[in-house]
């Protein structure tokens, strides 16, 4: 488990939100969920839910960000 702070933009809108990491392995199968905390988000940012996927192609790890802004 991980708590990550982000501060930027997206697409044009600056602010700032927080992610949660929580990480498991079962039987050698690894399974990661990276969402946006609730209520988190300020600036132009508030009201921004969403979540992560990893993504790992040949060895190299990529993201994937899913999120909308009411």
């Amino acid at each position: 488990m991980a708590i990550e702070r982000v501060n930027g933009t997206l697409e044009g809108r600056a602010g700032n939100f927080v992610l949660q990491h929580s990480g498991t392995m079962t039987r050698g199968v690894q399974e990661l969920s990276v969402t946006v905390v609730p209520d988190t988000g300020t600036g132009e940012l508030t009201g921004i839910a969403g979540r992560m996927n990893l993504i790992v192609t040949d060895g190299k790890h990529s993201y994937e960000f899913h999120y909308s802004i009411l």
